[in-house]
């Protein structure tokens, strides 16, 4: 059992050296990487008599990025759109409601069940609910409405069955 236990205790710590080992051997397979080469062996440099070409320069192939070696696909060399400054206030509102959730003044209230609302815009809304509370005229609410129900009438405004109510500073 020493014997398997040495065998790869040796084979761990050896690994390590034969990788360093390969890196210095591809360093030295290759001048351009960097390595000491002897002048014999170096590419003879052009002289100031010879007569120097146009120049033109080739075109160089890009490098692949890594997102394109990985198999996904490359990011997008354009860039990215932008929105100008505006040029004004919006001309209609811009926050995003609920079309059933209403908010405004109580302008008919009291025990219930019939309530009248005014929202912001002025628009009246006649409102049915039993059990919702005691509402005064005044009061700033939140309210979430749903279908009117048949056959009951709360007075001017758009008829609809309040479902709830909330107060708001």
């Amino acid at each position: 059992m020493t014997t398997t236990l040495d065998r790869r205790l040796t084979a761990v710590l050896a690994l390590p050296l034969a990788l360093a080992l390969a890196g210095c051997a591809d360093r030295d397979a290759d001048p351009q990487e960097g390595a000491d080469v002897p002048a014999s062996e170096r590419p003879a440099e052009p002289t100031a008599a010879a007569t120097p070409e146009p120049a033109t320069t080739p075109p160089t192939p890009a490098a692949p990025t890594p997102a394109a070696s990985s198999g996904r696909p490359p990011l997008s060399a354009t860039d990215l759109p932008t929105l100008r400054p505006p040029t004004g206030p919006p001309r209609h509102p811009t926050d995003q409601t609920k079309p059933n959730v209403l908010a405004g003044r109580i302008s008919h209230g009291g025990g219930g069940p019939c309530y009248t609302l005014v929202t912001d815009d002025g628009q009246e809304h006649a409102l049915y609910g039993r059990d919702k509370g005691t509402w005064p005229a005044g009061t700033w609410v939140r309210v979430t409405v749903g279908p009117a129900p048949a056959g009951v009438e709360c007075g001017p405004g758009r008829p609809a069955a309040l479902v709830s109510i909330e107060r708001v500073a």
